[in-house]
């Protein structure tokens, strides 16, 4: 351990950030990227030293997982409209930006309490997080267009949502196609599903959105977008959003 002291001490203060950018793995390949002269051990090695000294990670707060193979299945709720199943099989193949998957965060189960709109670029993970006031349907087309409008259309080919009620009126959207996800389906929608979880860890399910100002939800997506990631190679969404961006 004497060997890696410096990544031990930088890996120490990173633990105790609120803010933190990295997991353990993702800082391991960070601090060798940036410090590659330096003994840097790997991510097992790290985690023997989380034992062996009794260090406390930070708890992940997670929602409890559903079994999506088991999901009840009501076959007579209606699709908002345009389906999954008309969406162009070039988008399964994440092989540029401009095609997102979308849904909301909710703190308390509301629906005149604010929530967050989340939108996961498929290819590479980069996350818009927005809090909007409420989740009334004409809510979530506002605040959707807004975020289109704010963007180049190019890195706006397509949205495919889940098929909530509050989504019903994301059909008027102008500048992109908006496709809507199987009901009870939420693996058609899987990076954007992964990513709410991950931002569980900084924002605890249940807690009304009205404890966290907008400061505080641009922190926790300036984390998810450069976090570094392993499947990604090791870069972050952002970094990965920028090399696939139609402008480069």
């Amino acid at each position: 351990m004497k060997r890696c002291w410096l990544f031990f001490k930088m890996f120490c203060t990173e633990l105790k950030k609120h803010f933190r950018v990295d997991s353990v793995d993702s800082f391991v390949h960070r601090f060798r990227r940036e410090h590659p002269g330096k003994p840097c051990p790997s991510t097992p090695t790290v985690y023997r030293y989380i034992a062996l000294r009794n260090a406390d990670l930070p708890v992940k707060l997670r929602r409890r997982v559903k079994s999506w193979r088991n999901a009840h299945q009501r076959m007579n709720k209606k699709v908002l409209g345009t389906s999954i199943e008309e969406r162009p099989e070039i988008v399964d193949k994440r092989t540029t930006v401009g095609d997102w998957e979308g849904n909301l965060i909710k703190g308390k189960r509301t629906v005149n309490e604010p929530a967050l709109m989340t939108l996961t670029d498929r290819s590479s993970r980069y996350e818009i997080i927005v809090k909007i006031p409420n989740y009334h349907a004409d809510t979530c087309r506002d605040a959707l267009q807004t975020i289109i409008n704010a963007y180049v259309l190019e890195k706006f080919h397509s949205v495919t949502f889940d098929n909530g009620s509050e989504f019903a009126l994301l059909d008027q959207v102008a500048g992109t196609q908006v496709y809507f996800a199987h009901p009870y389906a939420p693996w058609e929608r899987g990076s954007n599903e992964n990513q709410n979880g991950l931002i569980r860890e900084f924002i605890p399910k249940g807690m009304s959105m009205r404890v966290f100002d907008e400061s505080y939800i641009t922190n926790v997506q300036y984390v998810l977008n450069h976090r570094l990631r392993k499947s990604l190679g090791y870069l972050s969404a952002s970094e990965v959003f920028e090399l696939l961006s139609p402008s480069n």
